[in-house]
């Protein structure tokens, strides 16, 4: 009898957010797999992120690389310290753009929704072009902005003008003043390289289901500001020749912030779990597995929509296993076959406080880990390990 082939595994978690990153939970689902699957299989680690909290950590695992700072401004135009990222080979940058304009650096005034814009974010972007990058991975979530991208681009050298020719004030509620838009000083750069945006969400700009209307009020916005915001997005696009783009899912997300850049530098707008997958390699990794094991702090609905889980199983050749191992498992084992899950695992084996799951959430992770290889019948046999 010819021996049983040893397995290729690939583990592709998302955070468990609050208790584990994408790193820590792909390590800890690799020592799971190897306790049970023995030291001949190749375990490929990649952590995974949907563009949101977590995926410059995510990609910096990936590539091997350590983040750098960058002294910049927050939402408030106050100076702050923001993380970014460089490939192993400097020819793209990641930034996380709430490192600079997020809800958490203005957390300790009153928000002034009006008033806060994305220049912080501009530049960090100002930064990689000047180190000659030939791509900018730009992830958006959590942002306290809604300036259509606008304070962006001013850092990048755009002028937004009034009817006067003088530039307007920063911030979304000076975005009904903006007459033109002058691009002769915009950084050389800027629209000469790749721009891809990370969306989690497909609100378009204006409307009901718009930047302003659905996101402003988290961001401090009363009815009245929510009214000046949604009327001014809807006024930039028509400044920048964009009503049909801003129609589009996902240009309201980060308070417009994907307008300003597809507008004037080209950018192009792709979910964020499908441009983690991208960057990580993710689909030359599953030509070849036998299993996936993915996994994330919640498994429902949501997770089948545009995030990590989503794009593990859209990836995953037909017969290769995907089985989810999650915090909580909110899908019924039919509704998991539907959707092409081999099968999902709580990391609670039973009753315990969130508290008590966050705090020991590795460990949990690992041996469901090892008891899903042991159901799906995985041997042993002299182990490597792929991974940052």
């Amino acid at each position: 009898m010819s021996p049983t082939p040893s397995p290729v595994i690939v583990v592709a978690p998302d955070s468990f957010k609050g208790s584990a990153s994408a790193a820590q939970a792909a390590a800890a689902l690799a020592r799971g797999a190897r306790a049970v699957a023995g030291p001949a299989a190749t375990i490929i680690e990649l952590p995974m992120a949907d563009g949101g909290e977590g995926t410059l950590d995510a990609l910096l695992a990936t590539w091997g690389t350590e983040p750098l700072t960058a002294e910049t401004t927050d939402a408030l135009r106050r100076p702050c310290t923001a993380r970014y990222g460089l490939s192993a080979d400097g020819s793209t940058g990641i930034i996380e753009a709430a490192e600079a304009n997020g809800l958490p650096q203005v957390a300790d005034l009153d928000l002034r929704p009006l008033d806060a814009d994305t220049y912080g974010v501009g530049l960090i972007a100002a930064r990689l072009l000047d180190a000659g990058v030939s791509e900018i991975l730009l992830c958006i979530g959590g942002s306290a902005t809604t300036d259509g991208g606008t304070g962006m681009l001013t850092a990048l050298g755009a002028r937004f003008l009034d009817a006067q020719g003088s530039p307007v004030g920063p911030g979304g509620g000076a975005l009904s003043s903006i007459a033109r838009v002058d691009v002769k000083t915009l950084h050389p750069r800027a629209a000469t390289i790749s721009w891809r945006i990370a969306v989690d969400v497909d609100n378009p700009l204006c409307g009901p289901r718009g930047a302003a209307a659905v996101f402003g009020p988290q961001k401090g916005a009363t009815d009245s500001d929510v009214a000046t915001l949604d009327a001014g997005l809807a006024h930039l696009a028509t400044v920048l020749d964009a009503e049909a783009a801003a129609k589009q899912p996902g240009f309201g997300a980060a308070g417009g912030l994907p307008l300003a850049l597809v507008s004037l530098v080209g950018a192009e707008t792709v979910p964020g779990a499908e441009l983690v997958s991208t960057a990580v390699g993710l689909r030359n990794a599953l030509a070849g597995a036998d299993v996936v094991l993915t996994g994330e702090g919640r498994l429902d609905t949501q997770s089948l929509g545009g995030k990590v889980v989503d794009a593990v199983r859209r990836t995953a050749n037909p017969d290769t296993r995907v089985v989810v191992i999650a915090g909580a498992v909110q899908l019924d084992a039919a509704t998991c076959r539907e959707a092409g899950l081999t099968a999902a695992f709580s990391i609670a084996s039973g009753p315990a406080a969130l508290p008590e799951l966050q705090a020991d959430a590795e460990r949990l992770i690992e041996d469901t880990a090892a008891q899903a290889c042991a159901a799906l019948g995985l041997g042993s046999g002299t182990a490597r390990t792929v991974g940052p």
